[in-house]
């Protein structure tokens, strides 16, 4: 078993948003990404579905030439291989929910900007 917060020991990055991996086991990985409002994640995909639970703050969230603001508490789930970005309009605190099989480096580096 293990008990953690996703509102506990935050790290903010600079120039992009942070990505922490808080859960990686047999059937689950969760990562957190902590956003400055300001900073986004453009345009990218992932190979398969997700699930975005916004934690704190507000996302303009951008998916298939739609435009929805996610305030804290809304969830979004997404098939494998849309298109989508995020852009805080806020601080905010988001937890990911990937597929077993995707990476989590993949993550990081969309965070960064790569």
């Amino acid at each position: 078993m293990e008990v953690l917060s996703l509102l506990e020991n935050i790290t903010y990055a600079e120039n992009h948003p942070a990505a922490q991996v808080l859960i990686n086991n047999a059937y689950s990985k969760e990562i957190r990404i902590a956003f400055r409002e300001g900073q986004e994640m453009k345009a990218h995909k992932a190979p398969y579905p997700i699930v975005i639970e916004i934690v704190e703050g507000c996302i303009d969230f951008g998916v298939e030439a739609q435009r929805y603001l996610l305030p804290k508490g809304s969830l979004i789930t997404l098939e494998g291989n849309i298109v989508h970005d995020l852009k805080a309009t806020a601080d905010s605190i988001i937890r990911l929910s990937l597929y077993k099989a995707d990476q989590i480096e993949r993550v990081q580096q969309v965070a960064k900007g790569n």
